[in-house]
């Protein structure tokens, strides 16, 4: 049976403005982050877009972004939590090394690239192994790419650009597989 997932990227945040490295750490919603959120709820709502289930990461950021987008109970998950940054957390994005990162936050005390991707994709492919319907999971950027690169071999989409925040990525998700149909990124001024 074929159902469908959307994974969601959180609101603008404090750090995210201030261009600070959030990960595990977490900062509130701007008031910009808030407008995201409700420009993402008027979109599902105009898309006749009803969800059966909804799931966070346990970062408020993510779970306020979830609270504007629907008021549906929902369950929150550390799987879905942001790439652990160890000790750079909250520290300037200046300090982030050329992409691709791979293992080099693991050294600070983070997690190792894999490592990260497999919680998460993992954690994605539980829930939709548990769940029929369509099913919201709001998360973080890191974990959005990562799970999108987890699943470009399924996928004739590509998303090159910045994941931003408040964008929305549908997935079909059959035969234990994850396929990217569409990519609802809002291009807000930020």
């Amino acid at each position: 049976m074929k159902k469908t997932f959307y994974l969601m990227r959180h609101g603008q945040t404090e750090f995210n403005k201030r261009r600070k490295i959030q990960g595990w750490c977490d900062s509130p919603l701007t008031e910009l982050g808030v407008k995201q959120a409700e420009t993402a709820a008027k979109y599902m709502k105009e898309h006749n877009i009803v969800f059966d289930h909804a799931y966070s990461s346990t970062s408020e950021r993510a779970c306020d972004t979830l609270e504007i987008v629907t008021d549906m109970p929902y369950t929150r998950l550390k799987g879905l939590k942001e790439w652990n940054f160890g000790t750079f957390e909250g520290e300037s994005e200046d300090l982030n090394p050329s992409l691709p990162y791979g293992n080099f936050f693991a050294n600070y005390g983070g997690e190792k690239e894999k490592e990260f991707q497999k919680r998460v994709a993992n954690t994605c492919q539980k829930i939709m192994e548990e769940e029929n319907g369509v099913v919201l999971a709001v998360s973080h950027g890191a974990a959005c790419r990562k799970f999108m690169q987890y699943w470009e071999h399924t996928s004739s989409i590509k998303q090159k650009e910045r994941i931003s925040n408040c964008c929305i990525l549908k997935f079909e998700y059959e035969n234990k597989e994850f396929k990217l149909i569409e990519i609802i990124n809002h291009h807000f001024n930020c």
